[in-house]
């Protein structure tokens, strides 16, 4: 098994010299040699190779699977506001059914990544980004015709499994077109859609479940997104290098008549040219994310903190909606107005993330002699994970004390800040640590995150009405303290743990 440095070396980033911008060419994409029966780029400047395409062609794909990772994690929440709705028209009362009619949506995110991850590592990002974003719009149709709450939630979980692929491929596509020193820009672009969706989701489908219907949030989002991934089936292109050049040998071994030559991705793998059989593609699409989760302790615990946080943020939205409508006296379209505290603090996140990111990476770079490591992607967790408690102190006690509106809706903003300074910061750590297979390494964060963000709020109902806000936030906020110290113990010991324990993901 290759160390990480090599594996970079052999799938995706040129060599930036220390304290510049500047690209140092050297021989780091597989080259073409007809003599040896081995198919690569054809030069190191191949313009065919992702890796080399203009900036312009680069930020537009980028946009358009950015534009599809808007509207899927908007369909998780979009809905949540026009729940009493539904349920006036199914005859629902269960508090825990209505809420599992909401979060099921996530339980579609936990199972789709395990497939749909190493399925675009075989097939290439394109088909199965394709897939699963048309997946995603038919079951919409299916959501806003469900004739009952059974229904509907096999639907919003199977709408989900779709909806899952943008996010999931999305760290892909970053490692396929994007070197290291502007990776963090690119993921905080990407990663804007799966925090801010959630907050949007809450402001539209509170007026539209109350001036139109709970069923037109779903012909939105369907009309939404059918025209989103129409627009991406005009316009996507292939990204991923291994399946490019697995491409290009079948048609040179086509013209010159030769059943020889053999793909550089391929050999290196230690594989053929064979594309693998479907049983074989869906046994290394469980095995991939769960040899992370099981071998890389440094994957294991990245993704069980963001899992915490996940749910942390699951937990906070439970309450929203009715503390502005019962305490504050908001509409129900009034109500998800409330999420822009929240949301702001995304994007002021987001802003910080983005200025600073590939910054500090240039300047650690430069400072370790020109060596970069992916654990430089994580200083910046341990300032942004101090501001996670202070939220739900604020917020909680405000509300219970009904203190005015706009109080509890600022106290939101540091934990909008914070989960961003901590979401980013990750995503990009795992794509820098297996840029070959960053899908799969993504698809082990998305997974458990997902899993834990669809059952742990369904505990909110009960934990608020035996303990208040006051005191039901304030134990969050204490589980949020007691994490403070992991970014820490990151940057301590989280080369060391890496190095310790090396993942060989190619069998």
């Amino acid at each position: 098994m290759p160390d990480l440095e090599e594996q970079a070396e052999k799938t995706s980033d040129p060599v930036v010299s220390a304290g510049s911008s500047t690209t140092t060419v050297a021989q780091l994409y597989p080259e073409t040699d007809l003599d040896k029966g081995i198919v690569g780029w054809d030069g190191q400047l191949d313009p065919a190779n992702p890796q080399n395409f203009t900036q312009n062609k680069k930020w537009i794909l980028l946009a358009l699977i950015s534009s599809f990772t808007f509207i899927s994690p908007l369909a998780s929440s979009m809905f949540s506001p026009a729940i009493g709705y539904m349920a006036a028209d199914f005859h629902v009362t269960n508090e825990s059914l209505l809420s599992f009619s909401v979060t099921i949506f996530l339980l579609g995110y936990t199972f789709g990544p395990l497939v749909l991850a190493p399925l675009s590592e075989i097939y290439g990002r394109r088909i199965i980004f394709s897939f699963a974003n048309w997946f995603f719009v038919v079951w919409q149709l299916g959501c806003a015709l469900a004739p009952n709450l059974t229904s509907l939630i096999i639907f919003r979980l199977l709408a989900g499994v779709g909806g899952v692929g943008c996010v999931t491929l999305g760290a892909g596509v970053i490692a396929d077109l994007f070197p290291i020193q502007q990776r963090g820009m690119a993921t905080s672009i990407w990663a804007l859609g799966p925090l801010i969706g959630p907050v949007i989701g809450p402001i539209c489908g509170g007026f539209i479940g109350e001036e139109i219907g709970w069923r037109w949030v779903f012909w939105i989002l369907l009309i939404a997104s059918g025209a989103i991934a129409a627009m991406i089936e005009v316009f996507n292109r292939e990204t991923y290098a291994p399946v490019l050049i697995r491409w290009k040998t079948h048609q040179l071994a086509k013209d010159l008549q030769r059943d020889d030559l053999r793909s550089a991705y391929d050999l290196a793998r230690g594989t053929t040219t064979t594309v693998p059989t479907a049983s074989h593609v869906l046994r290394q699409g469980l095995r991939r994310p769960l040899i992370l989760l099981v071998k890389s302790p440094i994957v294991l615990l990245l993704s069980v903190y963001m899992a915490v946080v996940y749910g942390l943020l699951y937990l906070f939205f439970t309450t929203i909606t009715s503390v502005f409508e019962e305490t504050y006296g908001f509409s129900t379209g009034l109500s998800g107005l409330a999420y822009l505290g929240i949301g702001i603090g995304f994007l002021v996140g987001l802003l910080l993330i983005a200025l600073s990111s590939d910054r500090i990476v240039k300047k650690l770079t430069a400072r370790n002699h020109g060596t970069f490591l992916p654990e430089m992607r994580l200083p910046t967790m341990i300032v942004f994970s101090c501001l996670l408690p202070i939220s739900f102190f604020w917020y909680g006690w405000s509300a219970k004390y009904h203190v005015h509106w706009i109080v509890p809706i600022l106290g939101m903003m540091p934990f909008g800040i914070g989960m961003m300074g901590l979401y980013m910061p990750i995503q990009t750590y795992v794509i820098d640590c297996y840029p070959a297979y960053a899908a799969s390494a993504n698809a082990a964060l998305t997974a458990l995150r997902s899993l834990v963000g669809a059952l742990l709020p369904l505990a909110g109902p009960k934990l608020f009405s035996s303990l208040g806000l006051g005191w039901g936030n304030s134990l969050l906020g204490f589980l949020a303290l007691a994490f403070v110290p992991v970014p820490i113990f990151f940057n301590r010991y989280g080369q060391r743990i890496r190095e310790k324990y090396p993942v060989n993901l190619e069998g």
